[in-house]
């Protein structure tokens, strides 16, 4: 087995990037589980479906401080690895590290139209799939100034979207998309809430159609992976210029940012909170448009926040050996958002536990905390005890590389 093949030694690994991928793992779970517990469709009409105290203090929390920071998060750690990981392959297999990788990226995204059509709509490694296919063929050779100029242009693309919207938008056509989103939201009620396994693999499969089968729908969605692609291009710029690797000597400028990056995202995240408040109503306005820039400039604002905090803690001893036990989950990052997956369907959907609409935004936030610290962390951390990396991470090499390669630990880890 060459070293290529083999898993990354412990001591060749990047620890702070397997805390960020950790705490990453718990936004994505706290801001996913809204889409396990409910229908995508709901409160189409502007109306609130859970209206007491406790819940909607949660649900605004929820919006405020996670929704869209950590699968941002998320996006800007695979631009990193992707410089990491195919820096490694040109090193070890120069003539072969393009195919692999497209190899590697072909398999991630099969698995991410399995996950999406088949357990789960919410999938997000289809489009990190399909973005990192972009910049292995595309983007890999374009220069600083080049990558900066479309990191702007991702961050003026919700302001041109909005005003198009807001031009070509008729009240006709905003109440065809609300009784598409009330006729989805009632398909999906019967197939989750109380329909089979094989009801549910139909539904998301209509799910998928529905979200990419016409232009509209295909406008919305291209949204997503523009923010997607956002933060992709920052960590591929962070990745490319090593910064990774000379945070000891970045400090200074890490402090700064965090405290800047903090600002913009707690007076966007206050603006967009404050503006889809007042303005409920469906279809697009031009308050609408300024809450839209809001939230994608809160996004990257409160996700900078989080990480470069974390980056900051995870220099110093103490805080190194408290934030071990979520790096062990952060070094297993497909098995475990897979799980999440597994975990949340069998307790919400009708085949399982039968929860769907049951649990409000409160119980939702706590049942996060609990997955992830009681299940997920420490699942992890025996699992890595034994093997030198996750189930699922295992098949994702074995399927790149076409060949099986050693998986047990040698040693144990430091």
């Amino acid at each position: 087995m060459s070293h290529l093949e083999g898993p990354v030694p412990v001591a060749e690994r990047i620890a702070t990037l397997d805390i960020v991928r950790g705490f990453a793992l718990l936004g994505i779970l706290i801001m996913n589980l809204p889409g396990f517990a409910n229908s995508f469709f709901i409160e189409a009409d502007g109306s609130h479906l859970w209206t007491s105290s406790i819940d909607r203090v949660a649900e605004t929390t929820r919006e405020m401080l996670f929704s869209g920071k950590f699968n941002s998060m998320f996006s800007l750690l695979f631009g990193i690895g992707f410089t990491i990981q195919f820096a490694r392959m040109r090193e070890r297999a120069p003539t072969r590290a393009t195919l692999l990788y497209t190899r590697r990226l072909l398999v991630l995204l099969a698995l991410g139209l399995l996950h999406a059509m088949v357990f789960w709509q919410g999938d997000v490694l289809h489009v990190y799939a399909v973005l990192g296919l972009a910049l292995l063929l595309v983007l890999r050779q374009a220069g600083n100034r080049t990558l900066c100029v479309l990191i702007i242009l991702c961050l003026l693309y919700p302001a041109v979207s909005g005003s198009i919207r807001l031009l070509v938008t008729t009240p006709e056509v905003t109440a065809q998309m609300v009784a598409e989103a009330k006729a989805m939201e009632a398909s999906n009620n019967i197939a989750y809430g109380s329909g089979s396994f094989l009801d549910a693999i139909r539904e998301h499969t209509h799910e998928f159609a529905f979200f990419y089968g016409t232009l509209r729908h295909i406008w919305g969605s291209f949204g997503f992976y523009v923010q997607m692609a956002t933060t992709m291009l920052i960590g591929f710029l962070i990745g490319r210029n090593d910064w990774v690797r000379k945070i000891p000597e970045l400090l200074p400028w890490i402090r700064r940012l965090q405290w800047w990056a903090l600002a913009i995202g707690v007076v966007c995240s206050l603006s967009f909170g404050a503006i889809f408040e007042i303005d409920r109503a469906p279809g697009p306005s031009a308050l609408k448009v300024l809450g839209n820039i809001a939230y994608v400039l809160s996004r990257v604002g409160m996700m900078s926040f989080y990480v470069l905090t974390i980056v900051r803690l995870a220099q110093l001893p103490l805080w190194q050996r408290r934030f071990a036990a979520i790096a062990s989950a952060g070094r297993m990052p497909l098995t475990n958002y897979l799980m999440q997956t597994l975990i949340c369907t069998t307790l919400f959907y009708g085949w399982g536990f039968g929860l769907w609409g049951k649990v409000g935004p409160a119980l939702q936030l706590a049942l996060a905390f609990v997955i992830f610290f009681l299940v997920q962390v420490p699942l992890s951390r025996v699992w890595l005890r034994h093997f030198s990396h996750g189930p699922l991470e295992y098949v994702w090499r074995v399927l790149t590389y076409g060949r099986l390669v050693g998986s047990r630990v040698q040693a144990p880890a430091a």
